[in-house]
């Protein structure tokens, strides 16, 4: 069993080594709502002429984003024939030319395809069990990444930086004043965990 994130490369591992996989469900839900959000956003901001080429509404693309937004929270398992659905409304939209952008209709496509294809990986905790019958997942990579520790992921954030400019100088603070304080036993690794 492989319980990770959502990245491609982690996909593939599992299934090349003949092991279940389950995606996070708190990470697929931040990212969907993400895309959402945005695809959202660029749906009010005006007609969407690759919608119509499909024959597709504006507000029948915001309902499906709300309902897509609401299966992935979810997680039920009947909602995958529900993602197939949303999927074949969209599947017309065309592929951007080289050099172009993805039109709108194109990004629905493929979130909806994206989303029913990663289902069965998405709901696996809900199946999952000992040979008691009871549910031994949770369906979140959270283990994993308190595994991981606070020290190796300030590590790994300070090799790919910081997401604010105000958390590298907090840090950087709390570490120079933990540093300059360890003769009188601070421990900053106690500090920080």
């Amino acid at each position: 069993m492989l319980v990770t994130d959502d990245a491609d490369a982690l996909k593939t591992a599992a299934d090349q080594n003949g092991v279940y996989h389950q995606v996070c469900k708190s990470h697929v839900g931040r990212n969907t709502d993400a895309l959402i959000e945005q695809l959202q956003t660029a749906l009010t901001s005006g007609s969407n002429q690759s919608l119509e080429q499909i024959g597709v509404s504006i507000q029948q693309a915001l309902l499906d984003l709300q309902r897509l937004k609401e299966l992935i929270h979810l997680r039920q398992p009947d909602g995958r024939d529900e993602l197939e659905g949303m999927y074949r409304r969209y599947q017309e939209a065309k592929p951007p030319s080289k050099g172009d952008s993805a039109t709108l209709a194109y990004r629905l496509r493929n979130l909806c395809l994206d989303r029913w294809n990663l289902w069965p990986r998405l709901t696996f905790y809900r199946h999952w069990q000992d040979s008691a019958g009871h549910p031994i997942l949770d369906g979140s990579n959270n283990a994993t990444e308190r595994s991981i520790g606070w020290w190796i992921k300030e590590r790994y954030r300070t090799m790919r930086g910081y997401k604010r400019e105000q958390s590298a100088l907090n840090v950087s603070r709390l570490i120079a004043y933990a540093g300059s304080h360890l003769e009188n036993g601070l421990d900053l690794a106690t500090l920080i965990a």
